[in-house]
């Protein structure tokens, strides 16, 4: 798979990785081991997780994984939002569950509303030096390493970075070798404020980006995107299927099938990697199937042209029945 020099510092990763968003959340530890260990095995090689991810219980989850394969891989995490109070209670009731749902699936939707009723996140940091030391002495003892390539300040925005004690902080990291560079990981449309107000903040930009959005072109920032899929991608389908006669001169004109699911996520993936060269873009799936697809999507150069010609098609004309976008 292709790799890049991650960030300004000496690692080289994969340009797709692994968002660990559903590790320890939508699957129990086992399970939640075995898609990370699929993900190495269709070679990707950069891992993104947080305190928050999987009620609190991601990153140790993640540090059972990389404790098998030291050195191999980059990791991102992030400060800013703790893990929900009352993690020895979901714990037990995960435990419990576990089993019940699988014999009675019905009951699912049920239990995670439950769970998410108790799963409360903490409140958002302040953004101090004092907190941030807290949560990164946490996360490497959680993710069992002395070391973090990346450390973004999540959800943050630029009134939110008041205490220049923090940036001291994080490049006396830096220097001492803890992290390899930090960043922010925020929302998209808090970004061009942080990059303006707060620039020395943000050696590394982590927001969404998809079909939906233009080509950015370069930055001084390195780039992580996240969120090719999901949403925008269900948007997409339905747009498509409903909108007959544009399904049809859309599929002319790429070369594929765009009212077909399995085609369009790949395109949608395929143009977030073709558009963003120097970036990496995360995908985040607990279908052992799909991660195969997206590393096969990743390494397929025949797919570049397809997923550029989607891409100019939704700039110019936007989701049908939707509007122009771009």
């Amino acid at each position: 798979m292709q790799t890049i020099e991650l960030a300004g510092t000496p690692r080289r990763t994969t340009r797709l990785g692994y968002g660990c968003s559903t590790v320890m959340g939508a699957m129990g530890r086992k399970a939640s081991l075995k898609v990370l260990e699929t993900a190495y095995d269709e070679g990707i090689r950069h891992y993104d997780v947080a305190p928050m991810y999987g009620f609190g219980a991601a990153e140790g989850c993640l540090g059972e994984f990389l404790s098998r394969h030291k050195g191999d891989v980059t990791v991102a995490t992030k400060y800013g939002i703790e893990p929900p109070k009352h993690q020895a209670l979901l714990g037990l009731a995960r435990r419990i569950a576990g089993p019940i749902v699988k014999r009675l699936p019905g009951l699912k939707a049920r239990l995670s509303k439950a769970a998410s009723s108790v799963a409360v996140p903490s409140e958002r940091a302040s953004f101090t030096a004092a907190e941030a030391r807290a949560s990164l002495e946490r996360s490497l003892v959680a993710l069992r390493t002395g070391y973090i390539d990346v450390w973004l300040l999540h959800e943050v925005d630029a009134a939110d970075l008041r205490d220049d004690g923090l940036l001291r902080f994080l490049e006396d990291c830096v220097a001492k070798g803890a992290i390899g560079t930090f960043g922010v990981g925020s929302e998209r449309h808090k970004i061009a404020g942080l990059v303006r107000e707060r620039p020395e903040y943000c050696r590394v930009l982590q927001y969404e980006w998809s079909v939906l959005e233009p080509e950015i072109g370069a930055t001084a920032a390195f780039r992580i995107h996240y969120r090719a899929l999901t949403e925008n991608f269900c948007n997409l389908h339905a747009a498509l299927v409903k909108d007959a006669a544009t399904c049809r001169r859309w599929s002319e004109a790429v070369g594929a099938d765009v009212g077909d699911r399995e085609m369009l996520a790949r395109l949608m993936l395929k143009a977030a990697l073709a558009a963003n060269p120097e970036s990496v873009i995360l995908v985040s799936s607990k279908n052992a199937a799909h991660i195969r697809d997206n590393s096969r999507v990743a390494e397929d150069a025949g797919m570049v042209e397809p997923a550029r010609r989607l891409h100019a098609l939704v700039q110019a004309e936007g989701i049908p029945g939707g509007g122009v976008r771009g």
